[in-house]
């Protein structure tokens, strides 16, 4: 309906070109810079920052939330510190982060890792308080030791928080590289929006915007398969 609204808008001279251009004009462009090898280029380089910090703040966010759900202490330590960290927003960061860590991909990758496993820790550690209680008392009542417990009750019943809290930090991963990509980039869909934008490109900038948006659309139907998949046990019930 939006795209249905966008070409009727701009064939009958609604909407100003220079505020929105025309689709064809944009999947021209998009051809350019597909065959002029920009596009592909860029894609991968965006694609490997947001990956890497993808898989170290999900790993990092889990271990956190088992921890911080599963001990008292854990909780005590862990819970203070990501919490002024979720209050804190990514943009007020990145400059004591280029200070610690200068500014290359280490910076960006800290960021975005740091950004991702709050949803994470979060979702995961609210689930795994919220696991049910007759779970637990079974598992009392069979003898699980702490090992199996965590194994057999906490974890599967924390997977429902977890995938809520994985959707979330996919689509915060390329938010947050969004920002990291024009602090001095050379490469990524950030820079070239931030090249466009300098030399007035609008519709570079919109291929950008529509980059982030396909690649975070899809990375949220990903993680869905998944999670049904995980939790189809779930439909049984």
């Amino acid at each position: 309906l939006l795209l249905a609204v966008w070409i009727v808008t701009s064939q009958l001279g609604i909407l100003d070109p220079r505020t929105l251009p025309p689709p064809l004009d944009i999947l021209r462009t998009v051809g350019e810079m597909w065959s002029d090898g920009r596009l592909p280029t860029n894609i991968l380089a965006s694609l490997k920052l947001a990956s890497i910090s993808l898989v170290i703040g999900v790993s990092l966010g889990l271990a956190l939330s088992l921890i911080s759900g599963l001990s008292r202490i854990g909780e005590a330590i862990i819970d203070g510190p990501i919490q002024v960290k979720r209050a804190v927003p990514t943009l007020a960061i990145i400059p004591l982060a280029i200070i610690w860590f200068g500014i290359g991909d280490t910076m960006k990758i800290i960021i975005i890792a740091t950004s991702v496993l709050i949803p994470v820790y979060i979702n995961t550690t609210a689930q795994l308080k919220g696991v049910d209680l007759r779970h637990v008392k079974l598992a009392e009542t069979v003898g699980l030791s702490r090992s199996q417990f965590i194994r057999k009750v906490a974890i599967p019943g924390a997977l429902p928080g977890f995938f809520t809290g994985l959707r979330l930090a996919v689509t915060i991963s390329w938010t947050a590289l969004v920002v990291v990509e024009q602090v001095n980039a050379t490469s990524g869909i950030g820079y070239l929006m931030t090249q466009a934008r300098l030399y007035g490109q609008l519709d570079v900038v919109v291929v950008g915007l529509l980059v982030y948006a396909v690649f975070g659309l899809t990375g949220d139907y990903v993680v869905r398969a998944i999670e049904r998949r995980a939790l189809s046990w779930r439909r049984a019930l």
